[in-house]
């Protein structure tokens, strides 16, 4: 089963995108995924803070 997950306050920091989205159970999740090209970060976060940190300290390996 895929995930249809709609995002909302997108912002990007760098080549990371920051996406909020409701889970299945309906709490409020945040999302930090890197656009670069075969870089593969992305991890799910409880609170937009921490997305926001993960984000401005991610550095790709991929160059």
């Amino acid at each position: 089963m895929s995930a249809n997950r709609r995002f909302r306050r997108v912002v990007r920091i760098g080549p990371v995108q920051i996406g909020t989205y409701y889970d299945g159970r309906g709490r409020e999740k945040h999302t930090a995924a890197c656009t670069a090209p075969r870089c593969g970060f992305s991890t799910d976060y409880d609170s937009r803070a921490a997305a926001e940190l993960a984000a401005r300290t991610h550095r790709c390996r991929v160059r």
